[in-house]
């Protein structure tokens, strides 16, 4: 089986959508909702360096996964040890951003242990930030999502609330390609989807009915974050990512500006929600429906946008003929001097919120 123009439109959209959604959120990590309104006044655009936007971890992260199922699409244990040595390799690279819990986990791969023992307990975004792939790629196998979704999952992260928001984060990239966007769900349809995720997890269940609730009351994305807790913004916590990354994407189903729009004016950590609802809203429009503007103001290399449309095209076409692809190269040489770069304009950023507007 070939893949379709269209199937391989949405696996680059589902690349290409996370890396605009973490470069868009990207200057703005970290700050209040209330904040990053004053500082960052709308239009939403690239901000990161004049005019400009570079991704950070939750791209990369992506990527590593995208590249590994290539690789190991029909066994969770081998992709888990070539996802283990991307990342090692990624850290060895110093990169200017590491979530605790991840570094914790690659400075234990390190020094020896498996990719089975090696996650920390940890609640935090990192599995649901690099799920989408997972998704994607067994889109019409659904009974291989949650076994990958696994090995991902606890090679960092071993709290079950990490991976049951990488395996909502995967269903919905896996809903999204399989669906046309005339296609959009009920309410009861999106809700047993996502009770499906943890059937038996309470905390999770009471999420997803917070989320009917909203819908049932019209609230807006920022409203139904402010209803889970998510006041002052959008925390590392995976229950609070995941949840307001979900509501987005249904509310503004079919709409790849309108989705980013709303996740990350609630502020927080913008660029891991900003690329997790870009990775599902771009699975759902492709490529071709993500603004030009924001494709074009993505200015990374060696792993830029002609390396995410390559990338989707290979995972595209594995998926299409279930069966491995060659992971793409690229100059992996150059990734050093790119990080310091890219450390320096996160410095900057880092003054630059010292001063006014407060």
């Amino acid at each position: 089986m070939n893949a379709t123009p269209e199937l391989i439109d949405r696996f680059q959209g589902m690349l290409i959508g996370t890396a605009v959604g973490d470069a868009l959120g990207l200057p703005m990590e970290g700050l209040s909702a209330r904040r990053t309104a004053r500082v960052f006044r709308p239009p939403l655009q690239h901000r990161f360096i004049l005019g400009r936007g570079m991704i950070s971890d939750d791209t990369e992260h992506t990527i590593f996964v995208t590249q590994s199922l290539l690789r190991f699409p029909d066994a969770p244990d081998a992709f888990a040890r070539r996802l283990a040595w991307y990342l090692r390799w990624w850290l060895a690279a110093l990169p200017a951003g590491v979530g605790l819990a991840t570094l914790r986990s690659i400075l234990k791969l390190w020094v020896g242990f498996s990719p089975n023992r090696s996650g920390v307990y940890s609640a935090g975004n990192g599995p649901a930030m690099r799920a989408a792939p997972i998704g994607a790629r067994f889109w019409r196998q659904p009974d291989k999502i949650t076994p990958f979704i696994s090995a991902s999952s606890r090679l960092t992260h071993t709290d079950d609330r990490a991976e049951i928001g990488a395996r909502a984060v995967a269903q919905l990239a896996a809903l999204g390609i399989g669906l046309r966007l005339t296609d959009r769900p009920s309410v009861p349809d999106f809700i047993a989807v996502l009770h499906s995720v943890a059937p038996e997890h309470q905390e999770w269940l009471d999420l997803v009915t917070s989320i009917e609730r909203g819908l049932a009351t019209h609230l807006s994305v920022k409203q139904y974050a402010h209803e889970i807790g998510a006041t002052k913004g959008v925390s590392g916590y995976v229950f609070q990512t995941v949840p307001v990354v979900v509501y987005s994407w249904y509310r503004n189903f079919g709409s790849f500006r309108d989705s980013i729009e709303d996740v990350i004016a609630c502020g927080g950590d913008s660029d891991s929600t900003g690329a997790i609802i870009g990775a599902i809203a771009g699975a759902t429009v492709g490529a071709s429906a993500i603004p030009k503007e924001w494709i074009e103001g993505i200015i990374d290399w060696p792993r830029g946008v002609r390396f995410l449309r390559n990338l989707g095209q290979q995972l595209a076409l594995s998926e299409s003929s279930n069966g491995r692809q060659r992971p793409l190269r690229y100059a992996w040489p150059a990734v050093l001097p790119r990080n310091a770069v890219f450390l320096c304009l996160v410095l900057g950023h880092g003054v630059r919120r010292l001063l006014p507007p407060y």
